[in-house]
Order: structure tokens, then C-alpha cells, then sequence
């Protein structure tokens, strides 16, 4: 690896660190919600060409891409991804640059991974002599709305004419401290469904329950089997979770309602027992309406399909990232429960998603992500930026 040009980077990153602290704070001060980032993209748009980059189009509806060549296009081709997505929070940090859109706050980094694969960009042009290949750059859309703006895109086909040899995304981690990142071969985020289920029957008087349908009942006989069928099936060592955080009776103590609703979530890390396990839910919640002399109407939303990091990729990165950070800065993660849009892109080529650490050293006081008061330690910014444009290089670099 070439130590000279590490170094060239992270000087680079410094250099630049005020340009990177400009665009974060635009960017947090103006988030936009899931195909609204009409704004956004408008302001990347304009930093691109400030930065000599003009070849861009629109994708999946307010996304962007665009692509750098370095001294020898013909090489290697990575994709950094960035989504750009705010969330309906109304953030309560008493910071000058805080969300000027009321109600709406990036409340899960997105700005920083703008922020980062834009200084990345800056960087990775600056010394394109260095490196042969092309770097694509995208900004994606509508991350935290299924289907995702992921899927649009990988759908539409739009990336299939660059033959992507890797697809790196990051996400920020509030558990580590800035100058850390970490990473997981293989599956590491879940699948995410949402179940929609509808009991219905005959209200009317708790007194008379031969003259009504105990619709409660039924849902709750539901809801227990569903959760206790995924509990002791779960398959391949790996876990699995159904739960209902919404359960709607509008009866009152004496009175059945005519209808239960209910709402909820199935997570897992099997693709085929996910499909499985679908048909299995469908014909109980079938079996047990019949049973109840009661109609059930479900219906289960596909979501994001498991996250699965390319495992070569992986190891290589965490080398490159060791290079550059120092050994004791890389993690090794847990799987985790929660989803991601960016699962998407391995549909089409080896694609790797880490995270990078954004808290200040000896910050004792964390705030999660997706909260009214997170925030990120600004050095975050130059190191992950730097750290992003190491990773480009060194793959497209790597034979």
C-alpha cells in the first residue's frame, strides 16, 4: 500500500476540513424527507460543478449520479453511495446550524454521508493522475421509505452500464468514537416485512357473547401463535423477531368491537425461510379466523431483504481501513436487527457497507440515532472523508 498517498489524502481531508464543515451544516439546516429532496439535490448538484464535476442526472426522482475517470478509466469501477433522506423528528440541539424545516431532522447522519462522499469525490479528483478506473458517485433518495429509493434504482438498471465491481456505502455509528469504523463479512443486517392484520366479526354487548364475535380474543390467540411460530422456527442459527407495536380495539368494557387491527414487524436473516415463514403466518391467521367463525385480512409488505456484505471485500477493507486508521480503530460488529435499503445493491454486484464512528473522545453522553438530539463531533467529517477516499483508492488500486 501506498503510504505517500495515504498521507496525501489525509492532508487533503484537513485542508479541507472547513469546506466539509460548510456542507454538513447546509445540509443538516435543510433536510427533506423520503422523494423530497428536491433542495438537496439541487445544493449537490451545484457543489459538483464548483468542483469540475458536470456530467450528472437525476435518478429515482430526486437522487443524483455522476462518476469520476481517473488516468485510466478502463479499470476498476466502485460505486460510493450516499443516501439523503431526513426524518419527521423536530430536532431539539440548540446548535446554530439546527433543522431550519420544522418538524424534519437528519436525524440519522444522512448529511454526514453526503458530506463525506462529496469530499471524497473532491478528493479522489484532485489526484486522479494516482489511480486508474472510475468512481461513481450517488446520491440516493428514500431510504427510510419503503421500497427505498435503492430499489428504484437498482431496478431501473441505471448502474448496470458502469459494471460495478464494488458498491461501498457507510452509515454513522454514535457507539464509536470519531477516527473508527467498523465492518462485518457476510449477512449483517435483517430483512424487514410489515404486517398489516385486520380481525373482523359481529360487535355488540360483553354480556351476549353468543351474539358476538370476541374479535380481542381472536387477535390476541392471533398475535401469541404468530410470535411463538417464529420464535421456535427460526432457522439457521441465525435470529428472527415478530412483534406488533400497534393493537387497535375501539370497544369500550362492555363493549366488543366489530373490528381489531393490528401492526407489526418480522425481521430475520434467511431469504427462503423469510418466504416461508410468510406462507406459514398467512395459512394460520387463515386457520384460526375459520376456527373463530371470524374474517381475517392480512397483508405482509415486503421490505428491505438481508443486508450481506461481500466477504472478500470485507477483509480487504478492513486491511486498507487499518492502513490508514491504525490497527486498534477497527471494530468488528454485531449482526443487527435493523434494516437497509442498501442490502438492495448486492442484487447486482459485491457490494460492502460499514460503519463509521462521529463521537468525541471521552463524550460520556451518546444519543442514539434516530433521536430529537443527535449530533455528530464536526472531526468526524475530515477523518471519515479522508478515510472513504483511502478505501476508493486502495480498491480500485487492489489487483
Amino acid at each position: 500500500m501506498n503510504s505517500d498517498i495515504a498521507k496525501n489524502i489525509q492532508q487533503l481531508a484537513d485542508q479541507y476540513h472547513e469546506m466539509l464543515v460548510k456542507w454538513w451544516h447546509h445540509l443538516h439546516q435543510h433536510p427533506e424527507l423520503s422523494f423530497e429532496e428536491h433542495q438537496t439535490r439541487h445544493y449537490l448538484s451545484k457543489q459538483l460543478d464548483k468542483l469540475g464535476i458536470h456530467d450528472q442526472q437525476t435518478v429515482a426522482k430526486t437522487g443524483l449520479l455522476t462518476h469520476i475517470e481517473g488516468k485510466n478509466p478502463k479499470g476498476k469501477t466502485l460505486v460510493l453511495r450516499a443516501d439523503m433522506d431526513a426524518l419527521p423528528i423536530t430536532e431539539e440541539n440548540d446548535i446554530p446550524y439546527g433543522s431550519r424545516n420544522k418538524g424534519v431532522m437528519h436525524a440519522c447522519g444522512h448529511d454526514v454521508h453526503m458530506t463525506c462522499v462529496l469530499g471524497a469525490a473532491k478528493i479522489l479528483r484532485d489526484i486522479r493522475d494516482q489511480w486508474k478506473g472510475t468512481v461513481v458517485i450517488l446520491f440516493q433518495p428514500g431510504e427510510e421509505k419503503v421500497p427505498g429509493g435503492a430499489r428504484q434504482i437498482v431496478e431501473s438498471g441505471i448502474l448496470n452500464r458502469y459494471h460495478p465491481d464494488l458498491i461501498l456505502g457507510q452509515h454513522v455509528d454514535p457507539t464509536l468514537k470519531a477516527g473508527m469504523v467498523g465492518y462485518r463479512p457476510g449477512k449483517y443486517m435483517a430483512s424487514a416485512d410489515e404486517l398489516y392484520l385486520t380481525v373482523v366479526g359481529r360487535g355488540g354487548h360483553a354480556a351476549l357473547p353468543d351474539k358476538v364475535t370476541n374479535t380481542p380474543y381472536i387477535a390476541a390467540k392471533m398475535l401469541t401463535t404468530m410470535e411463538d411460530m417464529v420464535e421456535k422456527e427460526t432457522s439457521g442459527g441465525f435470529p428472527s423477531i415478530l412483534r406488533f407495536g400497534k393493537v387497535e380495539a375501539l370497544g369500550a368494557t362492555n363493549i366488543v368491537p366489530d373490528k381489531v387491527t393490528m401492526e407489526g414487524t418480522f425481521r430475520t436473516f434467511d431469504e427462503s425461510w423469510r418466504n416461508e415463514i410468510h406462507k406459514k403466518i398467512t395459512g394460520m391467521v387463515q386457520n384460526l379466523a375459520n376456527h373463530f367463525h371470524a374474517r381475517a385480512d392480512l397483508e405482509i409488505r415486503k421490505g428491505y431483504p438481508v443486508l450481506e456484505n461481500d466477504t472478500a471485500s470485507t477483509f480487504k477493507a478492513m486491511t486498507f481501513s487499518a492502513h490508514y486508521l491504525g490497527k486498534d480503530k477497527i471494530i468488528s460488529l454485531d449482526l443487527r436487527m435493523t434494516s437497509e435499503d442498501f442490502a438492495y445493491y448486492s442484487r447486482i454486484a459485491p457490494s460492502l457497507y460499514f460503519r463509521l464512528g462521529i463521537t468525541a473522545p471521552g463524550q460520556n453522553t451518546i444519543h442514539p440515532l434516530h433521536t430529537s438530539r443527535f449530533n455528530i463531533y464536526e472531526p468526524a467529517l475530515s477523518l471519515g472523508t479522508g478515510h472513504l477516499a483511502w478505501l476508493t483508492y486502495s480498491f480500485l488500486q487492489d489487483q
